[in-house]
């Protein structure tokens, strides 16, 4: 009957919106700047009403659900001079008017009219990856963009899924929730990284961050320590999301997306001005989301909502509040650790005999994960080259409850068939507190004939960890084998086979706190201070040849434990970044090459027999060149690159009591992504990368000469292609299909020997129908029903087939 329902809901809403569609006109359009660039976030109304929108990444509008008549079209933004079209419209038009507006004194110019629509895949301009309006193809630096209109289209309902659309990044490790750490980790050009920045601001989370908010996913690539620092990115990059801002008209859109495993997904997206002079407007995005595990035990909840601000005080004058909270409630997802300590016994799965339906775990433990994140931005237009930009950050994240993990006990004595795994849980309770302060100066002026494009900012970054969770305990110990008699024999020492099982431990509540009833809990406050100044400009010494240049300096104040002094520290580091770029053909294709800086302090260490080793900050360089391409009007986007990084002063741990500085990282590798539209109604996201990855000079350390097991597969790919029909019966159907493929990926990979994970392939199909007013989309993830695996030095299994329907109604 629910089913029933739901399918009557969405027929009545089918109905209803084509109905009303037949009545009604639209008007779309594309809104450039005077130097060609696309206009992000510009206000388009219609004037005097309350009816408009705002462009999108790629400066795309479009207002419906018009009656005929006629009206005026009002094209504004800060700092840009506004501009008006008249239009008459008829029942059923649908007519396109493109607009360019500039700094200069208010004109009205000739409105074209045409049929161009770019791939709504791409962006060609980011303001954050350089932290200043730049365009792709004149960027030396590599970055790829995860739009929201593919995340529509692919029924995303997690963070996850929504990464699988950039090259050369792949999961390494579940979001655990634990505390400090608890978010999911990545491989981006084999360096672990994890999603800790929104709109270019750190932003603390244990869990996964929720997609509803989400405008946008960039995906910046090598180390960018320059503009960023270090506390919180890796030497392979950074994800940034970026989130979805207010508007100065009414609309939104309502979602519902039900499937496989008991998911159920309801997102609200309302944007409505506030007051009667489009000074003011408010949008509010929230998620409720449940789903079930594949597995015979586990379950994730979430609530999320999103509240945000804008207010334009004046033509120069601005200011932006973008808010977060988010609670989560979960089981961790299951991780099989490699015993780090000893020669493995298994080498493989299929030696290993895992049962990816078992989970080891119970619904009774659980762990929450609430955060929140507030944002406030105040932009002011100093003049007609130069303007200020003030911001402040605070951020949250909590952990709450019970975390565990199995661990590989390879000498365990009285089993000689099988593995052995030990559970080991801690009762979590822990908060980390950030707060950021930046000042950036932005200017884009001629010294002489040559253009600068520059950024000089402040930056104020500190981080509280407050933590009062339990030591870890043993909960039982996990068999996998076939002679669970000698299991039981040799550990539960039970002779009745009746009695056989493959898990001791206790999965419930009271079981567990009884184990922790006598743990210790050893209070602990840290505290990290990060002062930094930078500065970057781009320089156009002709219009087809620029260079950029960039220098930060950051000083670190690391207090540790507040209760003891002996572990505080204070360092500071600089960090570089240069890059060339040249277009043979201006704004069409262009060849670059960089060279990227980034570090990380490294902290004391004491050794068990007291002795404190003190380090230099730890450096990474990239060397990288390639080119970038934007052909037919915006229609086909490309960028192929090769890449060189070299991590230095690695810390090496020789023996329990020796600590060396000598270690050398080297990642090498090959990236491509295409972006395309051939022809209306077609779009195509492709990526590939190469990445090799080797630690040398490691002194004997057990990962001498092995590839990092924070590199992930050496080869990954993806592709995702979509059709939707323009015209005729089938007008308003499309289908879509794609897929992801990872080579063998060694996640355990020492001296003491390796364990991998195969190749995969993962096949996914949708059909989906729909028009401005609505989309029901059919969608079914790995088709095939392929059984694969992530890790790092974990072993960690994936979502099998999945089933899922969306329903997007927009008013």
């Amino acid at each position: 009957m629910k089913i029933l329902n739901t399918l009557m809901s969405i027929c009545f809403l089918f109905i209803f919106s084509t109905s009303w569609s037949q009545q009604t006109a639209s008007v779309k359009g594309k809104i450039n700047l005077s130097d060609n660039a696309d206009a992000d976030n510009i206000s388009v109304i219609i004037k005097g009403t309350k009816i408009g929108t705002v462009t999108d990444a790629n400066g795309n509008y479009e207002i419906k659900n018009l009656k005929p008549g006629s009206y005026v079209i009002k094209v504004s933004a800060v700092g840009f001079s506004s501009k008006e079209k008249a239009i008459t419209l008829n029942s059923g038009d649908e007519i396109i008017e493109n607009f360019t507006i500039s700094t200069n004194s208010e004109q009205l110019s000739e409105v074209t009219v045409n049929g161009v629509k770019t791939n709504p895949y791409g962006r060609k301009e980011s303001a954050i990856v350089s932290k200043m309006p730049l365009k792709d193809i004149e960027n030396p630096q590599v970055y790829n963009t995860i739009s929201s209109e593919l995340l529509k289209e692919q029924v995303i309902t997690n963070f996850d899924d929504a990464l699988k659309n950039a090259p050369g990044i792949d999961k390494l490790w579940e979001s655990t929730g634990r505390g400090g750490d608890g978010a999911g980790y990545f491989s981006l050009r084999g360096f672990a990284v994890q999603p800790t920045m929104v709109n270019g601001l750190p932003s603390l989370t244990n869990g996964s961050p929720d997609p509803a908010n989400i405008e946008r996913i960039e995906v910046i690539k090598g180390p960018s320590g320059t503009l960023f620092g270090s506390s919180l990115i890796s030497y392979g990059g950074l994800i940034n999301v970026t989130t979805k801002r207010p508007y100065d008209t009414f609309g939104g859109n309502v979602s519902y997306v039900g499937g496989t495993y008991g998911l159920n997904r309801f997102t609200a997206d309302i944007n409505t001005p506030l007051g009667t002079e489009n000074k003011v407007a408010m949008r509010v995005n929230a998620a409720y989301h449940t789903e079930n595990s594949f597995q015979d035990a586990g379950f994730r909840k979430s609530f999320f909502i999103a509240p945000s601000l804008s207010y334009k005080a004046n033509d120069k004058l601005s200011f932006n509040i973008n808010t977060e909270f988010y609670n989560g409630k979960s089981t961790n997802q299951t991780m099989l650790f490699v015993d780090r300590g000893a020669p493995l016994r298994v080498t493989n799965l299929d030696e290993l005999g895992y049962d990816n339906k078992r989970s080891y775990t119970g619904n009774d433990l659980f762990i929450e994960t609430p955060s929140y994140s507030l944002q406030g931005q105040m932009n002011y237009k100093l003049s007609d080259n130069w303007t200020s930009q003030t911001v402040v950050s605070r951020t949250s994240s909590k952990s709450d409850g019970y975390y565990s993990y199995l661990y590989e006990v390879s000498q365990f004595t009285p089993v000689t068939e099988g593995v052995v795994f030990g559970r080991y849980m801690s009762k979590q309770n822990s908060e980390s507190i950030g707060t950021d302060i930046q000042q950036n100066f932005i200017g884009d002026f001629k010294f002489g004939n040559l253009r600068n494009r520059i950024v000089v900012g402040v930056d104020y970054f500190n981080i509280n960890v407050i933590n009062n969770g339990s030591n870890y305990v043993q909960n039982g110990f996990v068999y996998i084998g076939n002679n669970l008699q000698q299991f039981n024999e040799g550990v539960l020492g039970i002779m009745d086979p009746a009695a056989y099982t493959d898990d001791s431990g206790v999965l419930t509540q009271a079981g567990t706190d009884a184990l922790l009833a006598n743990s210790p809990i050893s209070p602990s406050r840290t505290r990290q201070d990060v002062y930094s100044a930078y500065a970057s400009d781009v320089l156009n010494i002709t219009p087809a040849l620029s260079a950029m240049a960039s220098l930060r300096v950051d000083r670190f104040m690391n207090q540790g434990n507040l209760s003891t002094s002996a572990d505080d520290y204070n360092q500071t580091a600089l960090s570089p970044k240069f890059g060339v770029v040249y277009q043979p053909i201006l704004n069409k294709l262009s060849v670059f090459a960089n060279y990227m800086n980034g570090f990380s302090n490294v902290a004391p260490i004491t050794s068990p027999g007291g002795n404190i080793f003190t380090f230099d900050p730890e450096q990474a360089n990239q060397f990288e060149f390639g080119t970038k391409l934007n052909l037919l009007e915006d229609k086909f986007t490309a960028s192929l690159s090769f890449y060189d990084i070299k991590v230095s002063n690695t810390v090496l741990q020789i023996d329990p009591e020796t600590y060396v500085q000598e270690g050398d990282q080297t990642n090498q590798g090959f990236e491509a992504s295409i972006i395309a539209n051939p022809i209306p109604g077609f779009n195509i996201i492709a990526g590939y990368s190469w990445n090799d990855s080797k630690l040398e000079n490691a002194n004997g350390n057990e990962f001498e000469g092995q590839r990092p097991e924070s590199a992930g597969p050496k080869h990954l790919a993806n592709l995702w292609a979509t059709y939707k029909f323009q015209e005729g019966k089938l007008q308003g159907f499309g289908l879509g299909f794609g897929g992801n493929h990872a080579s063998e990926n060694k996640i355990f990979n020492r001296t003491v020997g390796a364990f991998s994970v195969s190749e995969y392939t993962v096949l996914n199909a949708s059909v989906f129908y729909g028009s401005n007013d609505y989309m029901v989309t059919l969608k079914l993830d790995n088709l095939t029903n392929e059984e694969y695996y992530k890790g790092w030095s974990t072993i960690s299994p994936q979502k099998p087939r999945v089933l899922s329907i969306g329903a997007t109604f927009n008013f």
